[in-house]
């Protein structure tokens, strides 16, 4: 067994801990915004592991689902921010 090979399994495990502890706030968070911050960081961490993924395979070939994931992740933020803005108004 290579370092690399080690430390890829050491990735991996973070990535996973980091989307199961998403995973836990998405279900159980009391707010909305709670839940938000937990979908974020779940699609932040599968962006990490598919940028991992990508470096370690020394290929480009998933970063257009890259730059959508980004691009859902930051609509959704906005949107939601926006929603609540309008709601903590009335």
């Amino acid at each position: 067994m290579t370092v690399m090979n080690v430390l890829i399994g050491v990735a991996v495990v973070f990535f996973a801990l980091g989307a199961l502890a998403a995973l836990y706030r998405l279900v159980t968070g009391p707010t909305l915004l709670d839940r938000v911050v937990a979908s974020d960081v779940l699609l932040v961490t599968v962006m990490c592991g598919l940028g991992a993924e990508m470096a370690i395979n020394h290929h480009a070939t998933t970063l257009p689902l890259l730059l959508v994931l980004a691009a859902f992740a930051f609509i959704g933020s906005v949107s939601v921010a926006k929603f609540m803005g309008r709601r903590d108004d009335t």
